[in-house]
């Protein structure tokens, strides 16, 4: 059997942590079996369905990088099909027209909540033998409802949560188009399934519900019916359902953040899904791993350290030259001009050991080409008349040591001797000068990435212009 997934996303909003990682799993197994993954665009909600939704959808797949085979399908340009399966099942009677109003609808479930029933419509304009219908009011539109098996149950085997039996007398008759004639979404998941091929509907618990009608359209169409594998939910890490506090946001939005892609991909692996104790992994290898078996019918709570670790590992490790490229992408996006020198390889490399994201990172390696103004309350606290008598020194020497960071450290130290003092003594007003931070890489590895002639502009400048009592510059 070819094995065929899909992610099927309703465009109402943007694609978010949980439907990524459906998407995830929808794709992985297809590649584990060397199947194809379709992408549906379930759009038939026009009402909340928007154009900037579908794109959020596109841009989320791109940039998690998971290419789909086929699509993306759009159930709106699919509704003549619809409606002729609808004509086809009114024709062969597992469908029929109701004419309930939907204020009959509203007071007949009022008052089976006060008998204490479960509201359901009572199938007054359900064919039956020996049934007599009432007449159907004139000129008033029609809603087609299925004709769902009467007794018996529906049932089918998980792939994740196991065996569910649901009985047929639970389930009332499933409106499939309304009175304008529009399709439902449950019945357009069911033709689009059954018409492509579909042979393993992944999806959220959410729909399980949904699935015993999906399964009785299915029979009676006399389709195959696909194996279902149902993910539990994702919950935060107070245990309560994710929320945009947790970091139920737009996938875009993690982009924006800074994380990498591959680094949201292997997190969202691990959420209800492993292999052993393995926590890094590439995608490959993922592919190679994933079986629907692995999943565990507990729900998931989405860590955003464990996130954050994951993320700080693959920036140590991404290409370098991939990296800069990301990198100058979002200075540019800044305003900041990257020059040839410094070099921003030379940059990421003294850094990225040191950030946890992209935006840390573009956070550091602007100070490199920026027309610094550190903070006024940072010169007051580390230029002190002290430091600036062995700040002098260090200025003095400059032009004729070698610009390698070994020689550049042999410097600061014979400073701080001369000047009998501690190395912080000159590294903090060298961080404060040259970059506006506290915190830094080692200053010498620091100012051997600038071109001498910056370090000396920089020094200078704040010096010039702030004279210490003993009239050191």
């Amino acid at each position: 059997m070819m094995i065929r997934t899909r992610f099927a996303p309703s465009p109402t909003g943007f694609l978010h942590i949980g439907g990524a990682r459906t998407a995830l799993f929808s794709w992985a197994y297809a590649r584990r079996h060397a199947g194809s993954f379709i992408l549906r665009i379930e759009d038939t909600d026009l009402a909340r369905s928007t154009p900037e939704a579908v794109q959020a959808i596109l841009d989320g797949m791109q940039w998690l990088g998971l290419n789909y085979d086929e699509g993306p399908f759009y159930q709106t340009q699919r509704m003549p099909r619809y409606r002729a399966v609808i004509e086809e099942m009114l024709a062969a009677g597992s469908a029929y027209r109701c004419y309930m109003t939907p204020d009959e609808l509203d007071r007949l479930r009022e008052e089976q909540r006060a008998q204490g029933l479960k509201p359901r419509y009572d199938g007054r304009w359900r064919p039956e033998p020996g049934k007599t219908l009432p007449t159907p009011p004139v000129g008033m539109p029609a809603v087609v409802r299925f004709r769902n098996p009467a007794a018996g149950v529906v049932a089918w085997d998980d792939l994740v949560k196991g065996r569910i039996e649901i009985a047929n007398a639970e389930l009332d008759d499933l409106i499939i188009a309304r009175a304008d004639g529009t399709p439902t979404y449950n019945f357009c998941v069911v033709v689009d399934d059954w018409e492509m091929g579909i042979t393993h509907v992944i999806r959220g618990d959410d729909h399980v519900n949904n699935t015993p009608r999906q399964i009785n359209i299915l029979q009676a169409l006399g389709a195959q019916v696909p194996l279902y594998a149902h993910l539990s939910m994702i919950l935060g890490g107070d245990g309560q359902k994710l929320s945009k506090r947790h970091g139920a946001v737009s996938v875009m939005q993690y982009d924006d953040a800074g994380y990498l892609p591959e680094a949201v991909l292997n997190y969202l692996a691990r959420l209800g899904w492993s292999h052993g104790d393995d926590e890094i992994f590439s995608m490959s290898q993922f592919c190679e791993w994933f079986e629907l078996d692995h999943i565990t019918p507990s729900a998931a709570q989405f860590n955003t350290e464990k996130l954050n670790w994951l993320n700080a590992h693959y920036l140590r490790t991404v290409d370098p030259e991939r990296l800069e490229s990301l990198l100058r992408v979002r200075l540019e996006a800044r305003g900041v001009t990257v020059a040839a020198s410094p070099s921003l390889a030379a940059i990421i490399a003294l850094h990225k050991g040191r950030v946890g994201n992209l935006n840390e990172l573009a956070n550091v390696a602007e100070v490199f080409y920026i027309d610094l103004q550190p903070k006024a309350e940072l010169l007051a606290k580390h230029l002190t008349p002290e430091t600036f008598a062995v700040l002098s020194d260090f200025v003095a020497h400059l032009p004729d040591v070698a610009w390698e960071s070994g020689a550049i450290g042999a410097l600061i130290k014979d400073c701080v001797a001369r000047h009998g003092l501690k190395m912080p003594k000159l590294a903090m007003p060298l961080r404060i000068l040259l970059t506006g931070l506290e915190q830094t890489p080692s200053v010498d590895a620091l100012v051997a990435i600038f071109p001498r002639e910056m370090v000396l502009k920089r020094l200078t400048a704040v010096s010039e212009a702030r004279h210490s009592p003993t009239g050191c510059s």
